[in-house]
């Protein structure tokens, strides 16, 4: 009997790769399910390039039974996020194409070969290196997890910036599940004006773009004397999610240290720590005793610059410590993306963006309000990815 299979569960047209991304399978005639060797099958192919360009061989075939629902349930967020293995201070516009083709198999008897069903092939969705968060849906639209959309940041709605800061943010290129944002639109004290996309969408490199949002970034469209800025994603002159709006603060008596690290989103967020920070430099050394003396030569002697104490392994660590301003509970989902982010740097020389890659110490974060706190302030601590020494 000839299988009718349907996919009854599909993955989002964008998917955050590190969160469940499922195909669920059905079989609707029920001879077949009868069968103990009864299974589902999905073959799953992803790829970079033209969203058309679809390679003729899959790269992962997995198999399940029916459970007892009579449904097969297959999670491919661990082979897509396994994929991504680019940082994004390289590659901020990772992504990737996929699709999943299905069909059953199964045995006319034990010692028979298998036989398959008609194949159902879905269609093309894109993953981002991100993550969902519960209380989320599985499978949510992603347009709906932040109120900026398509901009990739879950950052507040009012944040601040330095006059001399640098930096870029991301937004989503593709046309689903909004419009697809053809510029942004920044407004300020001294007047308005637009940064244009790469609109084309038919290669990965294209799928997220970046644009300014500090006074000396190149391409920066407003004049760098403005006291404030907006930004907005716009599809021409129709407004995409929520602006975003950033404030002058003056610099303060220590030196700022901005942090910047990979959200949720796969894509950067920003803050200035600049209250006290504290840099600290760690030694830790392993010793022996070397045999002194000229023990080979015709007498024993010895000469004045020898030592009977030797260093032959020193490691340094360098550790850094920053505090926040006041700043608002807005700030608290970042800051949790900040605790848990696999990819945080400290942008140490804006001027020619020079970063040095940090690893977070910090393990307790306690979550500050308003109402029972008044004043928030944050402390972090993070050891530097780069010692001393230049050794590889």
């Amino acid at each position: 009997m000839a299988s009718v299979i349907s996919i009854t569960q599909t993955p989002t047209e964008v998917n955050l790769a590190q969160s469940p991304t499922i195909f669920t399978v059905n079989e609707t005639s029920a001879a077949l399910l009868t069968s103990s060797s009864y299974q589902y099958v999905l073959e799953l192919t992803y790829w970079t390039g033209s969203k058309t360009s679809v390679p003729t061989t899959s790269n992962y075939t997995l198999q399940k039974y029916p459970n007892q629902s009579s449904r097969g349930i297959f999670d491919v967020s661990r082979i897509l996020g396994s994929s991504f293995t680019d940082l994004v201070a390289e590659n901020s516009s990772s992504a990737y194409y996929f699709r999943g083709e299905v069909y059953a198999q199964y045995k006319n008897n034990p010692t028979g070969s298998f036989l398959t069903g008609s194949h159902v092939t879905s269609s093309t969705f894109t993953a981002i290196d991100g993550y969902e968060i519960f209380q989320e849906s599985v499978g949510a639209d992603i347009n709906t997890l932040t109120t900026h959309w398509p901009i990739l940041s879950d950052g507040p709605v009012s944040q601040s910036y330095l006059a001399d800061n640098t930096g870029d943010m991301s937004v989503f290129m593709g046309v689903s599940p909004t419009s697809q944002p053809t510029r942004i639109k920044y407004t300020g004290d001294l007047g308005t004006a637009y940064f244009n996309l790469t609109t084309s969408t038919n290669t990965t490199e294209t799928e997220l773009d970046v644009f300014p949002i500090g006074p000396q970034s190149s391409g920066f469209p407003l004049s760098t004397s403005t006291s404030y800025f907006t930004i907005q994603a716009y599809n021409v002159n129709t407004p995409l999610g929520s602006p975003i709006k950033f404030d002058l603060v003056c610099d303060k008596k220590y030196p700022n240290v901005r942090i910047k690290w990979k959200n949720r989103f796969g894509a950067f967020d920003y803050f200035n720590f600049n209250l006290v920070s504290r840099e600290t430099f760690n030694t830790k050394r392993s010793r022996y005793q070397p045999q002194i003396g000229s023990w080979d030569g015709t007498s024993l002697s010895y000469q004045r610059y020898e030592s009977s104490i030797q260093n032959y392994i020193t490691d340094s660590t360098l550790k850094l410590t920053v505090n926040t301003d006041y700043v608002s509970e807005d700030y608290n989902d970042i800051f949790k993306q900040l605790m848990v982010s696999d990819e945080i740097y400290w942008v140490y020389d804006e001027a020619n963006d020079y970063v040095r890659p940090l690893a977070i110490d910090t393990t307790n974060f306690n979550i500050k309000t308003n109402v029972v706190d008044k004043l928030i302030q944050y402390s972090f601590d993070f050891t530097q990815g780069q010692g001393y020494k230049l050794i590889f």
